[in-house]
C-alpha cells in the first residue's frame, strides 16, 4: 500500500500554501473515511460535471453508486478521468477585517479513473461492504438485493492514482485559535475568534412497522447521540479496515 503521495505527481495536487498540505496516506485515509458525501468531477461530451454521492474507501480504491440511469453510468466510456473531493468544515474564523476571515476545513482531492463495475458478484459484494461499513454485520441480515434492484444500480470505482490532503487547522494558521491579523489591526475594538463547527448524531427513531425490539441494535451503537459524526464514521472503517471482513467473510 502507498504510504505516502509526496512529492506531488503533478500541479494538480501541489498546495500553494505548504503549511496547509500533507501527501501523507493515513491523513488522506482519515479524511476520506470521516466522510460520506463526496462530490466527483468529470468531463462529458466537453461539459464539466460535479456530482454529489455516497461513496467510501477500501484500501487503495474509492467507490461510488448511483442509478444506473444517471449521466455518469450510462453516457461516459471507461476508464474516465476524474476527480474526487471530500471536505470538512471544523469552524469559522472571525478576524479584525472582513478580508482575513476563514473558514477551519480538512479536505482531500483524490484523482484518478472511473471504471463501471460490470460483474454481478463484485457489484453486490461492494454494496453490502457498504452497507457494513456504516452498520457492521447489516448485510447479512437483510434480505439479498435482487437482481432487478442490482440492474438498476451501477457501481464506479477508481484507484487512487494522486491525491493531497489540505488541512486549515489553528496550528496550520500558526497557533491561537485560527486568527491571524495585520499587527495594526489588533489594535481595533471589535470581537475576533473562531466559533467551532461539528456535525453531530441526532436520535435513533424506530420504523413503525418493526416486528422486532425496538431498541437499537448493536451494529448502531456507535452512532450514539451526540457523538460527532465524522469521528464515528472514521471509527467503523478502522474497525472494517482492522477486521479485514465484508459481507463475504462472516
Amino acid at each position: 500500500m502507498t504510504k505516502i503521495f509526496k512529492p506531488p505527481a503533478s500541479a494538480r495536487t501541489h498546495i500553494r500554501r505548504q503549511a496547509y498540505a500533507n501527501y501523507d496516506r493515513s491523513t488522506v485515509d482519515a479524511i476520506l473515511d470521516s466522510g460520506l458525501i463526496a462530490h466527483v468531477g468529470y468531463v462529458v461530451d466537453g461539459a464539466p460535471y460535479v456530482t454529489p454521492t455516497a461513496y467510501w474507501r477500501e484500501d487503495e480504491r474509492l467507490y461510488w453508486h448511483g442509478a444506473a440511469a444517471s449521466r455518469l453510468f450510462r453516457d461516459t466510456a471507461a476508464p474516465l478521468p476524474v476527480s474526487l473531493t471530500v471536505s470538512h468544515v471544523d469552524g469559522l474564523v472571525l478576524a479584525r477585517c472582513s478580508f482575513k476571515h476563514t473558514l477551519l476545513y480538512r479536505s482531500v482531492m483524490a484523482f484518478g479513473h472511473a471504471e463501471r463495475i460490470t460483474d454481478a458478484t463484485e457489484k453486490r459484494r461492494v454494496l453490502d461492504r457498504f452497507v457494513d461499513r456504516l452498520y457492521p454485520g447489516r448485510s447479512r441480515e437483510l434480505r439479498a438485493i435482487s437482481e432487478e434492484e442490482l440492474a438498476a444500480t451501477s457501481v464506479m470505482t477508481m484507484a487512487i492514482e494522486e491525491a493531497t490532503a489540505k488541512i486549515s487547522s489553528p496550528q496550520a494558521r500558526g497557533g491561537g485559535v485560527g486568527v491571524i491579523d495585520k499587527e495594526a489591526d489588533y489594535e481595533a475594538a471589535v470581537w475576533a475568534g473562531a466559533i467551532v463547527v461539528h456535525s453531530v448524531v441526532g436520535a435513533t427513531k424506530a420504523d413503525a412497522r418493526l416486528n422486532v425490539d425496538p431498541a437499537p441494535p448493536p451494529n448502531v451503537a456507535a452512532y450514539a447521540e451526540g457523538a460527532r459524526f465524522d469521528e464515528v464514521l472514521r471509527q467503523l472503517a478502522v474497525q472494517q479496515e482492522g477486521s479485514g471482513c465484508g459481507a463475504d467473510d462472516a
